[in-house]
């Protein structure tokens, strides 16, 4: 049985989408590649450069992660200018966008009205006022790890539509599986569902497993 994983930092992993780390050799299996905030460094023109040539790849299937963070040290509109290139790149690409933001999410919904193609903020464990706003401007959340023990983002996980869901393990140690299991129970669907309406939800955004 397949259990697809969003967003993931394995290598040989076959079934998700790997997260390509800046200048690195990519795998042979899918994967995104991006400039995390934590990456901005004074050659970004030059990082940019392998990101523009990468992501032409037909095994890259998204642009990310890349976003923005506000605990960490580089500076806020440096920050926004790279974040809106990637925007502008994966628009000419058509390709997804994977997000990552840490105390930033209100500043997301401005940047969510210059993208033209699907938006997923990875990783997502906030309040479930934080998780309405974004599913109400379109975006989609992907979930990983905390939604096997985080009371509240269960919760939140019973309403939120199944079309707007992907899940991941991003670069914690578990099985994606006991995380579909979870979902599987806590919405009250078969788990053969989940993993069919993964892959519908996939094909949204333009990605055929």
């Amino acid at each position: 049985m397949e259990f697809f994983d969003f967003h993931h930092h394995d290598f040989n992993k076959k079934n998700g989408i790997y997260n390509l780390k800046l200048n690195e050799i990519p795998p042979a299996n899918y994967f995104s590649a991006g400039i995390h905030p934590q990456d901005i460094s004074p050659n970004f023109e030059e990082d940019f450069l392998w990101l523009k040539t990468i992501s032409k790849s037909e095994n890259c299937v998204a642009i990310g992660e890349c976003g923005l963070d506000g605990l960490i040290d580089i500076d806020e509109n440096l920050q926004n200018e790279i974040f809106q290139k990637q925007i502008e790149l994966a628009n000419e690409l058509q390709k997804p966008i994977i997000i990552h933001c840490v105390r930033r999410f209100p500043h997301l919904l401005h940047f969510k009205k210059k993208a033209k193609v699907p938006m997923i903020v990875h990783g997502f464990n906030k309040r479930k006022t934080v998780g309405e706003d974004l599913l109400k401007h379109q975006f989609c959340l992907s979930f990983g790890k905390s939604a096997l023990y985080n009371v509240n983002l269960q919760d939140f996980l019973k309403e939120i539509p199944i079309d707007k869901l992907f899940l991941e393990s991003d670069s914690a140690d578990f099985e994606i599986k006991d995380l579909y299991y979870k979902i599987a129970e806590l919405k009250g669907y078969k788990i053969e569902y989940i993993q069919e309406k993964t892959k519908e939800n996939l094909k949204n955004l333009q990605i055929y497993i």
